[in-house]
């Protein structure tokens, strides 16, 4: 009743083929823009930007570029941490290198250094696949991690070892740095996952999303109707490295502001953005941002109920955390293997005959 379609004609290839082709939806989504771009930073302060909606925002793409590897491709990698960490030091050692660089110049490069690693990376994804594929990937994980720590270069020769953002600039706006207004901070990288989720939702439905669907579904199959798997799955894990590293480089240079490789992106990262996409929902560019969501904000509710309402140890409400992480991996593996996402679509579906019975 509240999601009917009747009524709703398209008369052309080009309203049938929308993203949103369904009034409701485009409505919905203008709402959250709208909600996004100038509700929130109207209300918005330091606690609320740097505690839920800048990580939120910079996990969200994170697990979105995982989700093409793994939910639209099939490619299991539990390397994401460290392709975070080469955006960061990658957008690190642009800052220092050329000081006057935009911010956006210095995203793009960062993802462009990413996606070259991931290509190098992926090539293993070409003989092995499944377990043996998540193992190569973690070994990368491992190495890249040992790289940043081991050669001076990456951290310009810092006694400590640490990298620290300087002041930059994106578009005349200072966006870096704790100096940097808030506001700005938080429409920054707003409009940058803007920008990369429309641009994900267009592949995912493209020739190329279909490749990767189909690689995913059966490779050998695939391969028998002309679509290669060499290029199909190398181009997966570059598209997916290239967003991780952009939200690697967000990670540093607008949210944290320092990062030290093994502390900062280590492999409870990977981990975690890989919980993103299971509870958010496999093969969904939703359920990128419903895990997200849910990942981020679960802590925070925690530990205001344990602690603040029953008094609990901010210790154990950590280990409570923990447990809950892992009940809720085996409760969506083995009740809803789409996640949040295939919750939300159930919704819908409901939506379009309520009140009447099904």
């Amino acid at each position: 009743m509240f999601y009917r379609e009747s009524g709703q004609f398209k008369t052309g290839y080009a309203a049938d083929q929308a993203i949103f082709p369904i009034l409701q939806d485009r409505w919905s989504m203008l709402v959250i823009l709208v909600v996004g771009f100038v509700g929130v930073p109207l209300i918005i302060d330091d606690y609320w930007a740097n505690a839920v909606f800048i990580p939120f925002l910079a996990y969200a793409l994170a697990a979105l570029g995982l989700n093409i590897l793994t939910g639209y491709c099939g490619q299991l990698s539990l390397g994401t941490g460290g392709f975070l960490a080469v955006g960061a030091y990658s957008s690190y050692k642009l800052m220092t290198a050329f000081p006057g660089m935009d911010m956006i110049l210095v995203l793009l490069g960062a993802g462009a250094v990413t996606a070259m690693v991931g290509l190098l990376f992926g090539l293993p994804s070409l003989r092995i696949k499944g377990f043996y594929l998540a193992v190569a990937t973690l070994a990368a994980q491992f190495f890249l991690i040992w790289l940043f720590y081991k050669v001076p270069w990456f951290y310009n020769y810092n006694a400590t070892g640490q990298i620290s953002v300087p002041p930059r600039e994106a578009l005349g706006f200072l966006v870096t740095t704790q100096k940097a207004d808030v506001v700005v901070r938080y429409l920054f990288i707003l409009s940058v996952v803007t920008v990369f989720a429309i641009a994900a939702k267009n592949m995912v439905r493209g020739r190329i999303g279909r490749s990767w669907m189909a690689i995913r579904d059966m490779d050998i199959a695939a391969e028998l109707i002309g679509i290669r798997p060499f290029s199909t799955k190398l181009s997966a894990f570059a598209v997916s490295s290239f967003f991780i590293g952009v939200a690697g480089a967000l990670i540093f240079s607008v949210w944290l502001g320092a990062a030290e490789s093994g502390e900062t992106f280590g492999i409870l990262e990977s981990f975690l953005v890989l919980f993103m996409i299971i509870v958010g929902g496999l093969g969904s560019i939703l359920g990128s941002f419903l895990g997200a969501g849910f990942i981020v904000l679960m802590p925070i509710g925690l530990k205001n109920v344990l602690v603040d309402w029953f008094g609990m140890t901010a210790v154990f409400a950590k280990h409570v955390e923990i447990t809950l992480f892992g009940v809720l991996i085996i409760f969506f593996l083995i009740v809803e293997p789409h996640g949040l996402a295939r919750l939300w679509q159930i919704i819908k579906e409901k939506l379009r005959l309520w009140p009447f019975p099904h």
